[in-house]
């Protein structure tokens, strides 16, 4: 089941990693970030590298060591390099702009969407249509970057919308495109 969770994790020199009993700290020129694995798992530094073990083959172990691994990988990326999300606003007048700690969002609702920045994120706008969500915690980076696009979904007949600028929407034909 979980192969994942058998390969090491690469520490960069910058970052240092703290074990104490299922509660593991990692500091990197980015920031810190902390998580609490599960008790019968253990994690190793071996030299510049981590390992996730696990006690027995059981399917719930097989399944929350992959997880683990997956999420420290995650934390030790997000302290060393970051994470970034992209999103692009399509449709005429849409546009977004920063408030304070707000992204205010105008797409063509009778008012414009308000959306409070989370506390350890960092919100760009390099044009008044694109939108960069970045930070340490990919999860909240992934998270934030959801609910602007939750705002207004990109539609598939003129693709009006809030979308990921990796993002690929299919179009589909209007009424007319059958005469």
């Amino acid at each position: 089941m979980s192969r994942i969770g058998n390969k090491p994790i690469l520490l960069p020199a910058d970052v240092n990693v703290t074990i104490k009993d299922n509660h593991i700290d990692v500091k990197g020129p980015k920031g810190e970030l902390s998580f609490d694995f599960d008790k019968n798992l253990s994690v190793v530094v071996e030299g510049n590298e981590l390992h996730v073990k696990r006690p027995d083959d059981t399917k719930w172990m097989k399944t929350i060591h992959g997880t683990t691994r997956a999420l420290v990988h995650n934390m030790v990326e997000g302290v060393s390099k970051g994470f970034t999300k992209s999103l692009e606003i399509n449709g005429v007048g849409y546009r977004a702009a920063l408030q304070g700690n707000k992204v205010v969002l105008s797409v063509g609702y009778s008012h414009q969407v308000e959306l409070e920045i989370p506390a350890g994120l960092k919100v760009e706008l390099p044009k008044n249509t694109i939108v960069n969500v970045s930070g340490i915690d990919k999860q909240l980076v992934g998270q934030f970057a959801a609910e602007i696009r939750e705002v207004r979904k990109p539609e598939p007949y003129k693709g009006k919308g809030i979308k990921y600028s990796d993002e690929h929407i299919r179009r589909k034909e209007g009424k007319t495109a059958k005469k």
